[in-house]
């Protein structure tokens, strides 16, 4: 199956910590954060990606194109830039459009490690998203879903706290849902999945498996020291 990476962020939280390249490149030992992922992608079935990009988006190119022939050999590999920020579900609206796509596809954000997942998130129907279980869910918000596991309802970050599900940043959708766009930016998260779980039609798929986002700085020290790790410490 197909996934777009959102890879187009300006990472404004991580300039302290990681100035030179975007997020999706920040240094973890000897390689970008980005050739992990798509290493792991490529290690659970990825074969064909895209890539959503503006934010520094030379640099990402530069470095996919140096991968086709060592890292991303026998892959489908394509990128898009946006002529300005699209926000999440405004990037996946003008992939569909520009590149023409259709059917169902995985979405994924660059700069979260999710363990294992894609097979699982895969083999559900669209429209459906992973969600991983957190002692703290303040800095995401929470998810809540029913008995069927059909999502009822999102919490805000920062209005929710404590044990709870959240949304990891891995989805799949059809094309279709993108049919009506007006070509203005707009949120997958704030726009598109609440009111998909209004209809109840948008499935969880509960994922128990390591999780990070390295959008702050202290999560990003953390993953680079869990690697350094043998990633025999915890996230």
């Amino acid at each position: 199956m197909k996934i777009l990476v959102l890879a187009g962020g300006f990472g404004t939280r991580l300039q302290s910590v990681v100035t030179q390249v975007p997020k999706a490149l920040a240094p973890v030992g000897q390689v970008p954060f980005l050739y992990l992922q798509i290493e792991h992608w490529i290690a659970q079935g990825l074969r064909s990606f895209v890539f959503l990009l503006h934010h520094q988006a030379d640099l990402i190119i530069k470095f996919l194109e140096a991968e086709k022939n060592g890292l991303l050999t026998g892959c489908q590999v394509s990128w898009l830039v946006e002529p300005a920020p699209m926000d999440t579900g405004g990037s996946v609206a003008y992939a569909v459009q520009q590149l023409h796509l259709k059917g169902d596809f995985l979405i994924t954000n660059a700069d979260t490690w999710i363990g294992t997942g894609v097979q699982e998130v895969a083999r559900s129907a669209a429209p459906s998203m992973a969600v991983i279980s957190l002692r703290d869910t303040s800095r995401y918000g929470k998810v809540q879903f029913n008995d069927e596991f059909y999502v009822t309802s999102f919490s805000e970050k920062n209005s929710s706290q404590g044990l709870g599900w959240i949304n990891a940043g891995l989805c799949h959708l059809n094309a279709g849902f993108f049919n009506n766009w007006d070509g203005q930016p707009f949120s997958l998260e704030r726009i598109s999945f609440p009111t998909l779980a209004g209809r109840g039609v948008l499935k969880a798929v509960p994922i128990q498996t390591d999780f990070i986002d390295i959008g702050i700085p202290q999560d990003y020290l953390s993953f680079c020291g869990w690697i350094e790790s043998e990633k025999k410490n915890e996230l």
